[in-house]
């Protein structure tokens, strides 16, 4: 079987490390280089093998599926090169404006490009319970909270916020008219067209989402805990296999599996 070819952006953060160690123990990947900011130390050597560069540019053409875990002002400048290239991309990383995640959307009119803010399958999964639970829990209020280490700089996660829109969609609610971020001072009744989001940054916890619905007298909790970053990883190594025998298109975890694990 031939392999499929990666380049890894964002190689020597906690992420691509990550990522590097799961595809090197995979037959079905094969790494050609990694990509690193201008002026880090790793410019230029090896790890396990795998020369780190710092330009995409220098090669792209080598790689099948490039996978992306950076910054978002990074990320848009590899999708630009991608895009030139008509090269395909996975993309993990989070933070975005509203104007940069247009442009990664339409970068699938072109070329084939999956993002998702969580790459854990499990996680994904639990969006599907999610749906499923505010389906039958109507009359129940709603509120996130999510717990990640002290280095995040985002917040609320992209794993939240996705529950939030999910959250909208399923009710029918305009997002910016419902969600509040924390509360502070005098914050009057809550109403019940209203998601609050909690976000915790402590310690080195890889990353927690809970979300509680509430009646009278009771409380519901479905909750989600990361215990390290191989959940991650595997699933971006999921995604770029997905990817590689797609055309071009604007692809997410969802796609993935109703076509893989609910066979639709």
């Amino acid at each position: 079987m031939e392999k499929i070819t990666l380049i890894i952006c964002g190689a020597c953060g906690k992420m691509g490390q990550t990522v590097m160690k799961l595809a090197l123990k995979d037959n079905n990947f094969l790494i050609k280089g990694g990509i690193e900011v201008k002026g880090h130390e790793m410019i230029g050597k090896k790890i396990e093998g795998i020369p780190i560069y710092n330009d995409l540019s220098e090669i792209l053409e080598k790689g099948d599926v490039v996978i992306d875990f950076t910054t978002p002002s990074a990320t848009i400048d590899f999708i630009k090169k991608v895009e030139e290239k008509m090269g395909k991309i996975v993309i993990g990383t989070t933070g975005f404006e509203k104007n940069q995640m247009e442009k990664i959307m339409l970068l699938g009119e072109t070329t084939s490009v999956f993002f998702s803010p969580n790459m854990s399958l499990g996680v994904n999964l639990f969006f599907e319970i999610i749906k499923y639970a505010v389906k039958l829990l109507k009359n129940y209020e709603i509120e996130i909270k999510e717990i990640h280490h002290h280095f995040k700089k985002d917040a609320p996660s992209g794993t939240a916020k996705k529950i939030a829109e999910i959250i909208c969609n399923e009710k029918n609610w305009k997002i910016d008219n419902v969600l509040k971020y924390g509360r502070s001072g005098f914050t009057d009744i809550r109403k019940f067209e209203e998601i609050g989001i909690h976000s915790l940054r402590i310690g080195d916890i890889v990353g927690e989402h809970y979300v509680y619905f509430g009646g009278l007298g009771e409380i519901i909790e479905i909750s989600h805990r990361c215990y390290n970053r191989e959940s991650f990883a595997s699933g971006a190594l999921k995604a770029a296999k997905f990817i590689s025998k797609k055309e071009k298109g604007f692809y997410s975890m969802e796609d993935l599996i109703k076509e893989e694990v609910l066979n639709v």
